[in-house]
Order: structure tokens, then C-alpha cells, then sequence
């Protein structure tokens, strides 16, 4: 399984159109340059008021699809 690590900074303001379905996906810039699409859907669980914010990873199974995503810091 590969991991990829990424930080994100969105503000709850930004997150709005994911939340309300306008936008289904996030695309952030990995730690290793790669750019990565996720289901911003799988990132509601790390919501707070001020918006999403930390240092992620996430773990893909060997045909590419998101198994797992954990904040591993702020």
C-alpha cells in the first residue's frame, strides 16, 4: 500500500462548497510535489470551526483508491 503525506489549510468559509456539494474534491500539492485528488467528503470528519487544518496522510491500496486518511499532526 502506498502512503502519501500533504498538509492542508482550508478555512470553514472555503470548505463551504465542498460541504454543501457545489465542489466534491479537494486537490492538494503531496510533501513528495505529487498533486492529489481526494473526495473532500473524507475530510468532513476533520472539520472544526475554524476550518481544516494540520499535516495528513492517507494510504492507497495497490489499484490507487483511498483505504484510510488520519491527521498526523496541526
Amino acid at each position: 500500500m502506498t502512503r502519501i503525506r500533504f498538509r492542508i489549510s482550508l478555512s470553514s468559509e472555503a470548505f463551504l462548497n465542498y460541504y454543501q456539494g457545489v465542489a466534491r474534491a479537494v486537490i492538494v500539492s503531496a510533501e513528495d510535489g505529487r498533486k492529489v485528488q481526494l473526495p473532500a467528503a473524507r475530510l468532513r470528519p476533520f472539520l472544526l470551526r475554524d476550518g481544516i487544518h494540520g499535516r495528513f496522510e492517507i494510504l492507497l491500496s495497490p489499484e490507487n483508491r483511498l483505504v484510510d486518511i488520519r491527521r498526523i499532526s496541526e
